[in-house]
């Protein structure tokens, strides 16, 4: 079957795009749907218990999102937005700039007394390759100046930059946050423990497919940008241990299913590792390592709703996503949720 880009398309009415994530963050809505039986259920994020198990293998990435959109001044005056997208040693990242006219070779920029940067190089999708200059400890100044980069269709301002962290952040390197994880709290996930269900941290940072559309009318034609991944050992033995005992590998989010599939052998084992990956998951590719999945609902035409298709059926999200219209379901980076079991 080869599938085009409208194949995933579906209306989406403005005022369903969530402009605020929920208060507090477990009382967001969730659609639980069963691949088995075709049974779909609205519930609230909370009632995730219900649904998880002893013994169930809870998988979440604990990429943290660093404050990566900043302003900088060519020694001109012009105004140019920088965005961070992927470390590539201590001092160089490839970054996302607008507009690209005034970031040619060589080009410096100041972004505040005490960071600048340089314009090394410009690869083939026009991303910059860039040399920062500080005096200090980067982190703590991209903490001090940068903003939270928020995706477009979010108009409202962030008042609290934590909103877009999930509460199990730990790794600084992302450019968009892991948005199924940010309906999770303190509490809820101690209940879960509780129960006898194992949470396991697995790391992708990520990177510009977040941001990136796919335009090639056949999507087999869309190249998947680049992005980092780790697996520890700890990680691996827990997954394997419930993999070989027959229990369920539950992913919280695309980039967790993305980080288990990327090394993944045919029974669904995975081994402890860290890379880059490139994987672009859709039908009718059969998921190896993840049973379950939660996530938020993704916008038309995306890679994500392509990676869930692959678990449901291109039939089945799309019939889906048309009902949590219908319910008036928020949607995207700050909306509600999807169980698909």
């Amino acid at each position: 079957m080869r599938y085009l880009k409208s194949d995933f398309y579906y209306d989406l009415p403005e005022e369903l795009i969530a402009q605020t994530p929920a208060e507090p963050r477990d009382s967001s809505r969730l659609l639980v749907y069963d691949r088995n039986t075709k049974n779909v259920e609205h519930a609230v994020f909370r009632d995730v218990t219900k649904y998880l198990k002893a013994g169930d293998v809870l998988v979440v990435n604990n990429t943290k999102v660093l404050p990566a959109r900043m302003y900088a001044h060519t020694q001109n005056g012009g105004a140019v937005e920088v965005l961070l997208l992927k470390r590539l040693d201590l001092d160089k990242w490839e970054v996302l700039v607008k507009p690209g006219k005034k970031c040619q070779r060589g080009r410096k920029l100041k972004i505040s007394d005490e960071l600048s940067l340089t314009v090394e190089d410009i690869t083939e999708s026009g991303e910059r390759i860039v040399r920062f200059e500080y005096d200090g400890v980067f982190e703590e100044i991209i903490g001090r100046i940068g903003n939270m980069p928020l995706p477009p269709y979010i108009k409202s301002k962030l008042e609290d930059k934590s909103r877009y962290q999930t509460v199990y952040a730990k790794t600084d390197g992302s450019a968009a946050a892991p948005t199924a994880g940010l309906h999770f709290t303190p509490e809820l996930l101690q209940t879960l423990k509780d129960k006898g269900v194992q949470i396991v941290n697995v790391l992708l940072h990520v990177g510009l497919g977040t941001f990136r559309p796919v335009k090639e009318e056949v999507i087999t034609d869309h190249k998947m940008h680049s992005e980092y991944y780790e697996i520890s050992a700890e990680a691996a033995e827990a997954i394997n241990r419930a993999k070989s005992e027959g229990r369920r590998v539950i992913a919280v989010g695309t980039t967790s299913v993305r980080t288990l599939e990327s090394v993944a052998d045919e029974k669904g084992f995975v081994k402890a590792c860290n890379g880059n990956t490139e994987i672009f998951i859709y039908p009718p590719y059969k998921l190896k390592c993840v049973d379950a999945l939660i996530t938020n609902f993704h916008l038309p035409e995306s890679t994500l709703i392509m990676l869930v298709a692959a678990l449901t059926g291109r039939e089945e999200i799309l019939s889906l996503y048309k009902l949590a219209v219908e319910k008036r379901y928020r949607f995207f980076s700050f909306g509600d949720a999807m169980m698909i079991v």
